[in-house]
């Protein structure tokens, strides 16, 4: 695995501020257009569902992407640490520091982890000294932290031991979940799937299919919701992505099983409706999404918000999707078939949109630089 011949430093400094289908994740469609910026309107049709029509395409063509990394094996999660970007490894439990001399490091393997299908290694997130890491062990998914040591020699980072926060989440060789993010608030929100028990998602005494809200140190916020009680919102099949806006509305994307993919604004509390709705459905007691695609244009993934719009990662459908929280209900479409399956994308210290491809995680077809770490500002 080797970084582009452009300096981490300098490009830092160079710029201003399951996927969707029945079971498992599915394979990227096959013969997937060439890029383009394209606005997708959603339109609601009588019986409440919503289809995608597409419009012209407009000539806000971003800045060329470049790529940072390449020859990484399923990489799934992206953070950084002051400035310096850590990419966790699915299959390998390989936790990787890319440098500023073009090399990509092992910081750590993760102990205990088993890889199996959409289970691993999953989310990182770096948060006050500590790594927070999302994998999934022989017994469950879990949730641990690692204190972080940094050399100041070398500026290697390294992890001390670790710390179980939560562990026996339910887990299966699909629908784990897996991303991990620290909202405004400075709680830790953990996406778990249903790990295709159906049911589970709307068990309230079931850590499966819900979106958790933990404590730094792996305790219950008192004002969670439910008391005693991880469990934020519920009603979810797989959820993957998470982001806040400016004023604290939180966010999430959702791979679908054979008809919609779905955006939700989530609610303290709120049930969304999986496994009795699959996106919007207009039934009393469920929130329906503010945004849904057919599973084969979509599965979204990670997402970050910058400058008044949200990006969302997809991976079956082979896209960057920008949607403007002006606008919820549209969509602009980026490198739709030009980087195959993506996995993930943050907003990088400089204000850059770094994304993930995942086309060596069993269901993509991996070029010779695959995969990669891709950089572009808007």
């Amino acid at each position: 695995m080797v970084l582009g011949a452009v300096p981490l430093v300098a490009v830092l400094a160079a710029c201003g501020p399951s996927e969707g289908g029945a079971g498992a994740e599915e394979p990227s469609a096959a013969g997937a257009s060439a890029s383009a910026s394209v606005i997708s309107q959603a339109s609601q049709d009588p019986r409440g569902t919503s289809t995608a029509s597409p419009l012209p395409s407009q000539a806000n063509e971003p800045v060329a992407p470049s790529a940072i990394a390449t020859g990484l094996e399923a990489p799934w999660s992206l953070t950084f640490v002051d400035g310096t970007p850590l990419v966790s490894e699915r299959d390998s439990a390989q936790i990787l520091q890319l440098d500023a001399e073009g090399r990509a490091r092992i910081v750590a393997t993760i102990d205990g982890v088993s890889p199996r299908g959409e289970g691993g290694l999953l989310g990182i997130a770096a948060h006050e000294g500590y790594l927070y890491v999302y994998s999934t062990a022989m017994e469950g998914n879990r949730i641990q932290r690692f204190e972080l040591v940094t050399s100041a020699e070398t500026a290697d980072i390294g992890l001390a031991q670790p710390e179980t926060l939560l562990d026996g989440i339910p887990s299966a060789s699909y629908h784990n979940g897996g991303r991990i993010v620290f909202g405004p608030d400075g709680m830790l929100y953990a996406t778990t799937g249903d790990a295709g028990n159906t049911g589970s998602s709307q068990d309230l005494n079931s850590l499966a299919g819900k979106i958790l809200r933990i404590g730094p140190d792996g305790s219950v916020p008192t004002d969670n919701p439910f008391p005693g009680s991880y469990v934020y919102s519920y009603g979810h099949r797989n959820p993957q992505g998470v982001a806040w806006d400016e004023n604290g509305t939180m966010y999430a994307s959702e791979f679908g099983q054979n008809t919609w993919d779905e955006l939700n604004v989530i609610e303290a509390g709120a049930n969304y409706g999986w496994p009795e709705v699959e996106g919007i459905g207009n039934r009393e007691g469920f929130v329906d999404p503010v945004q849904q695609w057919v599973t084969r244009e979509a599965s979204p993934s990670g997402m970050t918000i910058r400058d008044g719009s949200m990006w969302i990662a997809n991976l079956r459908g082979e896209r960057l999707r920008e949607i403007s929280l002006s606008d919820l209900a549209s969509s602009t479409e980026y490198f739709v078939g030009e980087y195959g399956r993506i996995r993930d994308v943050v907003t990088a210290p400089d204000g850059s949109l770094w994304f993930l491809t995942n086309n060596t995680d069993g269901r993509g077809s991996p070029g010779a630089d695959d995969d990669q770490v891709i950089r572009f500002v808007p």
